[in-house]
Protein backbone atom coordinates (compact mmCIF):
# COMPACT_ATOMS: atom_id res chain seq x y z
CA UNK A 1 0.00 0.00 0.00
CA UNK A 2 3.08 1.88 1.27
CA UNK A 3 4.74 1.93 -2.29
CA UNK A 4 1.75 2.33 -4.44
CA UNK A 5 1.14 5.77 -2.20
CA UNK A 6 4.67 6.99 -3.45
CA UNK A 7 4.43 5.46 -6.85
CA UNK A 8 1.58 7.87 -7.65
CA UNK A 9 3.30 10.41 -6.02
CA UNK A 10 6.23 10.36 -7.91
CA UNK A 11 3.97 10.23 -11.04
CA UNK A 12 2.06 13.74 -9.66
CA UNK A 13 5.40 15.30 -9.62
CA UNK A 14 6.86 14.45 -12.60
CA UNK A 15 3.81 15.26 -14.38
CA UNK A 16 3.85 18.69 -12.66
CA UNK A 17 7.48 19.03 -13.20
CA UNK A 18 6.61 18.47 -16.96
CA UNK A 19 4.25 21.17 -17.35
CA UNK A 20 6.81 23.83 -14.88
CA UNK A 21 9.09 22.99 -18.40
CA UNK A 22 6.75 23.26 -20.89
CA UNK A 23 4.49 26.05 -19.84
CA UNK A 24 6.75 28.68 -20.76
CA UNK A 25 6.89 27.68 -24.03
CA UNK A 26 3.54 28.68 -24.83
CA UNK A 27 3.78 31.66 -23.15
CA UNK A 28 4.40 34.79 -25.82
CA UNK A 29 7.59 36.39 -25.96
CA UNK A 30 8.22 38.51 -23.75
CA UNK A 31 8.82 42.62 -25.66
CA UNK A 32 11.87 43.92 -23.92
CA UNK A 33 10.78 47.63 -22.49
CA UNK A 34 13.83 50.02 -21.81
CA UNK A 35 13.75 52.87 -19.40
CA UNK A 36 14.95 56.37 -19.71
CA UNK A 37 17.75 58.50 -18.09
CA UNK A 38 17.04 62.00 -16.65
CA UNK A 39 20.57 63.54 -15.29
CA UNK A 40 20.40 66.77 -13.46
CA UNK A 41 23.08 69.22 -13.11
CA UNK A 42 23.90 72.23 -11.62
CA UNK A 43 24.41 74.06 -8.24
CA UNK A 44 22.90 74.20 -4.85
CA UNK A 45 19.70 75.02 -5.77
CA UNK A 46 19.04 71.86 -8.09
CA UNK A 47 20.92 69.73 -5.78
CA UNK A 48 19.70 67.04 -2.88
CA UNK A 49 18.66 68.68 0.30
CA UNK A 50 19.23 71.95 -0.67
CA UNK A 51 17.43 72.40 -4.40
CA UNK A 52 14.29 71.01 -5.98
CA UNK A 53 16.04 68.28 -7.66
CA UNK A 54 15.33 65.76 -4.83
CA UNK A 55 11.97 66.06 -4.68
CA UNK A 56 12.01 66.29 -8.82
CA UNK A 57 13.26 62.64 -8.64
CA UNK A 58 11.94 61.34 -5.99
CA UNK A 59 8.17 62.27 -6.39
CA UNK A 60 7.78 63.63 -10.07
CA UNK A 61 9.51 60.98 -12.25
CA UNK A 62 7.91 57.78 -13.04
CA UNK A 63 9.43 54.21 -12.59
CA UNK A 64 10.10 54.00 -16.34
CA UNK A 65 13.16 56.85 -16.03
CA UNK A 66 16.60 56.55 -13.75
CA UNK A 67 17.00 59.82 -11.93
CA UNK A 68 20.26 60.47 -10.63
CA UNK A 69 21.13 63.96 -9.62
CA UNK A 70 24.65 65.43 -9.77
CA UNK A 71 24.30 68.55 -8.61
CA UNK A 72 26.80 70.27 -6.48
CA UNK A 73 26.42 73.07 -4.04
CA UNK A 74 28.81 76.13 -5.12
CA UNK A 75 29.60 75.06 -8.49
CA UNK A 76 29.56 77.27 -11.64
CA UNK A 77 29.51 76.72 -15.22
CA UNK A 78 33.55 76.74 -14.89
CA UNK A 79 34.05 75.15 -11.53
CA UNK A 80 31.71 72.50 -12.18
CA UNK A 81 33.38 71.21 -14.97
CA UNK A 82 37.40 72.28 -13.72
CA UNK A 83 36.65 69.64 -10.56
CA UNK A 84 35.73 67.04 -12.76
CA UNK A 85 31.82 66.79 -11.90
CA UNK A 86 30.68 67.10 -15.49
CA UNK A 87 33.43 64.21 -16.57
CA UNK A 88 30.98 61.73 -14.66
CA UNK A 89 27.77 63.27 -15.96
CA UNK A 90 29.08 62.60 -19.59
CA UNK A 91 30.38 59.21 -18.14
CA UNK A 92 26.25 58.98 -17.22
CA UNK A 93 24.92 60.30 -20.25
CA UNK A 94 27.55 57.67 -22.27
CA UNK A 95 25.58 54.47 -20.51
CA UNK A 96 24.07 51.84 -22.31
CA UNK A 97 20.72 50.50 -22.61
CA UNK A 98 18.66 53.40 -21.90
CA UNK A 99 16.13 54.52 -24.62
CA UNK A 100 16.55 57.85 -24.37
CA UNK A 101 19.16 60.20 -21.72
CA UNK A 102 18.08 63.86 -21.02
CA UNK A 103 20.51 66.13 -18.98
CA UNK A 104 18.99 69.02 -17.27
CA UNK A 105 21.54 71.97 -16.88
CA UNK A 106 21.16 74.53 -14.17
CA UNK A 107 23.72 77.53 -13.16
CA UNK A 108 23.74 80.79 -12.56
CA UNK A 109 24.16 81.66 -8.96
CA UNK A 110 28.09 80.79 -8.20
CA UNK A 111 28.60 82.47 -11.92
CA UNK A 112 28.04 85.96 -10.50
CA UNK A 113 30.58 88.29 -9.40
CA UNK A 114 32.15 87.95 -5.96
CA UNK A 115 32.95 84.40 -5.56
CA UNK A 116 36.57 83.82 -6.08
CA UNK A 117 37.46 80.58 -8.60
CA UNK A 118 33.92 80.20 -9.27
CA UNK A 119 31.85 83.43 -11.43
CA UNK A 120 32.70 84.01 -14.76
CA UNK A 121 32.59 87.17 -17.01
CA UNK A 122 28.68 87.47 -17.73
CA UNK A 123 29.56 88.64 -21.44
CA UNK A 124 31.71 85.88 -22.85
CA UNK A 125 32.90 82.96 -20.40
CA UNK A 126 29.23 82.24 -19.38
CA UNK A 127 27.55 81.92 -22.18
CA UNK A 128 30.51 79.91 -24.06
CA UNK A 129 30.06 77.29 -21.00
CA UNK A 130 26.36 76.95 -21.32
CA UNK A 131 27.42 76.22 -25.53
CA UNK A 132 30.12 73.77 -24.74
CA UNK A 133 27.65 72.03 -22.56
CA UNK A 134 24.98 71.76 -24.67
CA UNK A 135 27.49 70.62 -27.39
CA UNK A 136 29.57 68.02 -25.44
CA UNK A 137 25.86 66.59 -23.95
CA UNK A 138 25.01 66.13 -27.49
CA UNK A 139 27.57 64.20 -29.08
CA UNK A 140 28.04 62.44 -25.30
CA UNK A 141 24.08 61.09 -27.15
CA UNK A 142 21.90 62.94 -25.05
CA UNK A 143 19.31 65.67 -25.20
CA UNK A 144 20.19 68.68 -23.14
CA UNK A 145 17.44 70.82 -21.65
CA UNK A 146 18.88 74.53 -20.09
CA UNK A 147 17.00 75.74 -17.18
CA UNK A 148 17.39 79.75 -15.84
CA UNK A 149 18.17 80.04 -11.86
CA UNK A 150 15.84 79.25 -9.48
CA UNK A 151 14.95 82.82 -8.15
CA UNK A 152 16.27 83.83 -4.76
CA UNK A 153 13.30 85.58 -2.21
CA UNK A 154 14.91 88.85 -1.68
CA UNK A 155 12.47 91.84 -1.18
CA UNK A 156 12.54 95.53 -0.94
CA UNK A 157 9.29 97.08 -0.24
CA UNK A 158 6.91 94.83 -1.39
CA UNK A 159 9.18 94.33 -4.72
CA UNK A 160 11.09 91.31 -5.76
CA UNK A 161 14.72 91.87 -6.25
CA UNK A 162 15.54 89.68 -9.67
CA UNK A 163 19.18 89.85 -9.39
CA UNK A 164 19.57 87.02 -11.31
CA UNK A 165 17.77 88.52 -14.44
CA UNK A 166 20.84 89.37 -16.77
CA UNK A 167 22.34 85.64 -16.15
CA UNK A 168 18.54 84.33 -16.76
CA UNK A 169 18.42 86.36 -20.00
CA UNK A 170 22.13 85.10 -21.30
CA UNK A 171 21.13 81.25 -20.79
CA UNK A 172 17.62 82.29 -22.66
CA UNK A 173 19.76 83.28 -25.67
CA UNK A 174 22.23 80.41 -25.61
CA UNK A 175 18.82 78.16 -25.53
CA UNK A 176 17.89 79.92 -28.84
CA UNK A 177 21.04 80.10 -31.04
CA UNK A 178 21.61 76.35 -30.18
CA UNK A 179 18.01 75.52 -30.28
CA UNK A 180 17.89 73.75 -26.85
CA UNK A 181 14.59 72.78 -25.02
CA UNK A 182 14.42 75.67 -22.41
CA UNK A 183 12.47 75.46 -18.84
CA UNK A 184 12.83 78.97 -17.76
CA UNK A 185 12.71 78.24 -14.38
CA UNK A 186 13.70 81.89 -13.25
CA UNK A 187 10.65 84.09 -14.70
CA UNK A 188 8.75 81.31 -13.24
CA UNK A 189 9.68 81.11 -9.82
CA UNK A 190 10.35 84.83 -9.27
CA UNK A 191 6.89 85.30 -10.60
CA UNK A 192 5.34 82.72 -8.01
CA UNK A 193 7.76 84.09 -5.32
CA UNK A 194 6.40 87.79 -6.02
CA UNK A 195 3.35 86.41 -6.13
CA UNK A 196 3.18 85.70 -2.58
CA UNK A 197 4.74 88.15 -0.90
CA UNK A 198 8.10 87.82 1.26
CA UNK A 199 6.18 86.60 4.46
CA UNK A 200 4.88 83.44 2.25
CA UNK A 201 8.09 83.19 0.51
CA UNK A 202 9.97 82.34 3.70
CA UNK A 203 8.07 79.04 4.10
CA UNK A 204 10.29 77.62 1.37
CA UNK A 205 13.61 78.18 3.41
CA UNK A 206 15.48 75.14 5.02
CA UNK A 207 14.22 76.62 8.71
CA UNK A 208 11.92 79.11 9.77
CA UNK A 209 13.05 82.56 10.20
CA UNK A 210 14.05 84.34 13.44
CA UNK A 211 11.35 86.50 14.98
CA UNK A 212 12.92 89.93 13.47
CA UNK A 213 13.15 88.43 10.18
CA UNK A 214 9.46 87.79 10.15
CA UNK A 215 8.30 91.00 11.36
CA UNK A 216 10.34 92.60 8.36
CA UNK A 217 9.26 90.07 5.94
CA UNK A 218 5.56 91.24 7.23
CA UNK A 219 6.23 94.85 6.66
CA UNK A 220 7.33 93.69 3.04
CA UNK A 221 11.70 94.09 3.05
CA UNK A 222 13.66 90.69 3.71
CA UNK A 223 16.42 91.43 6.43
CA UNK A 224 19.28 88.98 6.92
CA UNK A 225 18.91 86.27 10.05
CA UNK A 226 20.40 87.49 13.07
CA UNK A 227 23.78 85.45 13.59
CA UNK A 228 23.66 87.12 17.08
CA UNK A 229 21.03 88.56 19.66
CA UNK A 230 20.32 91.65 17.86
CA UNK A 231 19.60 91.31 13.65
CA UNK A 232 21.06 94.14 11.99
CA UNK A 233 18.10 95.67 9.46
CA UNK A 234 19.83 94.91 6.35
CA UNK A 235 19.16 93.35 3.55
CA UNK A 236 20.86 89.94 3.35
CA UNK A 237 23.74 90.03 0.31
CA UNK A 238 22.66 86.17 -0.57
CA UNK A 239 25.58 86.36 -3.69
CA UNK A 240 28.01 86.44 -1.14
CA UNK A 241 27.55 84.19 1.20
CA UNK A 242 26.11 80.89 -0.49
CA UNK A 243 29.07 78.32 0.40
CA UNK A 244 31.12 76.24 -1.70
CA UNK A 245 29.58 72.65 -0.81
CA UNK A 246 26.56 71.85 0.78
CA UNK A 247 24.58 74.68 1.71
CA UNK A 248 24.62 75.32 6.10
CA UNK A 249 21.16 74.14 7.29
CA UNK A 250 20.00 77.89 7.82
CA UNK A 251 17.73 80.06 7.04
CA UNK A 252 18.13 82.04 3.96
CA UNK A 253 16.68 83.17 0.75
CA UNK A 254 18.16 81.20 -1.77
CA UNK A 255 18.28 77.47 -0.39
CA UNK A 256 14.71 75.27 -0.31
CA UNK A 257 13.36 72.95 2.72
CA UNK A 258 11.01 70.29 1.77
CA UNK A 259 8.16 72.98 1.01
CA UNK A 260 10.21 74.49 -1.23
CA UNK A 261 11.65 71.81 -2.69
CA UNK A 262 7.89 70.30 -3.64
CA UNK A 263 7.08 73.83 -4.59
CA UNK A 264 9.73 74.33 -7.27
CA UNK A 265 10.14 70.60 -8.32
CA UNK A 266 6.49 70.37 -9.62
CA UNK A 267 6.99 73.69 -11.35
CA UNK A 268 9.76 71.59 -13.22
CA UNK A 269 7.84 68.89 -13.92
CA UNK A 270 4.81 70.47 -15.13
CA UNK A 271 7.32 72.92 -17.37
CA UNK A 272 9.32 69.99 -18.44
CA UNK A 273 6.23 68.79 -19.84
CA UNK A 274 5.58 71.77 -21.86
CA UNK A 275 8.90 72.36 -23.55
CA UNK A 276 10.19 68.24 -23.70
CA UNK A 277 6.84 66.76 -25.09
CA UNK A 278 8.67 63.21 -25.25
CA UNK A 279 9.26 63.51 -21.50
CA UNK A 280 5.57 63.81 -20.83
CA UNK A 281 5.04 60.19 -20.40
CA UNK A 282 7.78 59.93 -17.68
CA UNK A 283 6.64 62.64 -15.66
CA UNK A 284 4.09 62.89 -12.93
CA UNK A 285 2.23 66.33 -12.25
Amino acid sequence: MRGAMFAGLALVLSAGAAQAQTAPKDRPPAVPIKASKIILVGDSTTQVLSGWGGSFCAYHVTSFAACVNLARGGRSTYSYRAEGSWDLALAEMKTRGFAKTWVLIQFGHNDQPGKPGRSTDLATEFPANLRLYVQEARAAGAEPILLTPLTRRQFKAGKLERDLDPWAEAIRKVAAELKVPLVDLNRRSADAVEALGPSMANRFAQVPPAREVAAAALAGTTIANPVAAVAQALPQDNAAVEPLGDARLAFDYTHLGPVGADFFSKMVADALAVAVPGMRPLLVP
